[in-house]
């Protein structure tokens, strides 16, 4: 079977550590994710994976963008470009 992945990464400097993050998660979840093949993990172990680091990169956007937003004050709310 070729690799024709369509998974790209949108900045391309961040692949290195999107997989490392990738293997943190799946680490933290106790899935044994290893480097190459992984054909042998079901579809639930491989989509807690991702569904997890969608979880923890939201909340940490929230949680920069709640930082941010609290050194604001309200009359820059209406000129601030997001």
């Amino acid at each position: 079977m070729s690799n024709n992945s369509s998974n790209k990464t949108a900045v391309p400097e961040a692949k290195s550590a999107m997989n490392r993050f990738k293997f943190e998660v799946a680490n933290e979840l106790g899935v044994p994710l290893t480097d190459g093949y992984n054909g042998n993990l079901t579809s639930r172990q491989n989509g807690s994976v991702g569904g997890y680091m969608v979880k923890k990169m939201i909340e940490a956007q929230e949680k920069q963008m709640s930082g941010n937003m609290g050194n604001m004050n309200a009359g820059s709310m209406g000129t601030s470009k997001f």
